[in-house]
């Protein structure tokens, strides 16, 4: 999977050097040049990292991010500004909009090696909520043959051993094993 990252800045040089950094790495580069054209793109494309610069004409780059934030939570947005001041950076922190604030001229390794480590932990978390949805559909499952199943669920879970199959009621072991076949799979 190609991951994307956007790059949001008004000065043209500044996208082409970016980009530039990227060259190498498996990410299809996208770039505006306002706040506005970045929401546009990330409206109509998904965007795994937005990198914004902050004092660009029309929108802050901390308004902007903070939209990213509330409207595409999943993306990953970092700040990187020739500007830089405590106060930007305490209030891009604050308010949940920002992970990394990166001053110009920035080592580009630093970013490269920020952006992978934060690309690996989004694919973590993306892959603990695919196996607990998993998980809890699994669970569903048990639980309904335990309800349809009554007699085969006890002899289940039967601590002397296997309970006769006439304790089963109407159930035949074949019955519950084509169950447990349509509902979990070979």
């Amino acid at each position: 999977m190609t991951h994307r990252i956007l790059i949001v800045d008004d000065e043209p040089r500044v996208l082409d050097g970016l980009k530039r950094v990227f060259r190498r790495e498996p990410y299809e580069v996208l770039t505006a040049n306002s706040a506005e054209e970045g929401l546009r793109v990330l409206a109509s494309t998904d965007v795994d990292v937005v990198i914004s610069d902050h004092q660009m004409p029309g929108m802050l780059g901390t308004d902007f991010l903070y939209i990213v934030a509330r409207e595409f939570p999943s993306t990953i947005r970092y700040m990187l500004t020739g500007k830089p001041s405590l106060e930007v950076a305490i209030q891009a922190i604050n308010d949940g909009a920002i992970s990394r604030f990166y001053t110009k001229p920035c080592h580009e390794l630093d970013l490269i090696i920020s952006i992978r480590s934060a690309l690996q932990q989004k694919a973590l978390i993306s892959e603990a909520m695919r196996l607990l949805r998993r998980y809890k559909n699994q669970q569903a499952k048990l639980e309904r043959i335990q309800r349809d199943y009554p007699e085969a669920a006890s002899a289940l879970n039967d601590t002397e051993g296997a309970q006769p199959l006439e304790s089963m009621g109407n159930v035949t072991y074949e019955d519950l094993i084509d169950e447990l076949r349509r509902t979990f799979g070979d």
